[in-house]
């Protein structure tokens, strides 16, 4: 039986970036490689919330070794644009000292998150600590961070769907599209 993708595009996306086909197939990708990397540990996979919900499910149902997982939930953005000022609203319910830690990130856009995220998990003295990220925007950057699991280079542009969202809008859409500017300026439906 063949699935055909039936997804419309939505009124406010100018484009899809990157479709539900290539994530999925990322996704499996990036899997594989945690299952060759942790043969025979058990990460403990740390999912940034709420960009990373959708990635980070989709993950847990490829990754075949034993694992856990556990979320924070940060917020540096208001509106489209990034604060540079990274506010901790969730913090882990475990212990991490001594475990293998894999922080599962939406996007890498300036760094300032992830830069924040790892020095304070750092402290908590885990046995190692590597970055998982769907997509990373390099042209953004203002703290040099790199994912051992990167997923897809994207272009500086404004970017939601699977996860991502405008004001809590969009995270719902099975891909990744580049919003109209009219839809962030106000006059989007």
């Amino acid at each position: 039986m063949t699935t055909q993708n039936t997804t419309a595009m939505h009124p406010d996306i100018e484009r899809v970036l990157i479709s539900e086909e290539d994530i999925q197939a990322k996704i499996a990708e990036i899997a594989a490689k945690i299952d060759r990397d942790y043969e025979n540990r058990t990460p403990v996979l740390i999912g940034i919330l709420k960009g990373s919900v959708l990635f980070l499910s989709d993950l847990l149902k490829r990754v075949t070794i034993d694992c856990s997982i556990d979320f924070m939930c940060v917020s540096s953005y208001e509106g489209d644009k990034s604060t540079g000022v990274v506010r901790l609203i969730l913090d882990l319910r475990e212990s991490i000292e001594g475990k293998d830690i894999l922080l599962v990130e939406d996007i890498i856009d300036t760094g300032l998150t992830l830069g924040y995220l790892r020095q304070n998990l750092m402290t908590r003295k885990p046995r190692s600590l590597e970055i998982v990220s769907l997509l990373d925007k390099p042209d953004t950057r203002k703290v040099t961070i790199e994912a051992k699991y990167p997923g897809f280079q994207i272009p500086n542009e404004f970017v939601v769907g699977f996860g991502l969202d405008y004001n809590e809008r969009y995270r719902n859409l099975p891909y990744i599209g580049v919003l109209k500017p009219a839809a962030y300026a106000g006059e989007g439906a």
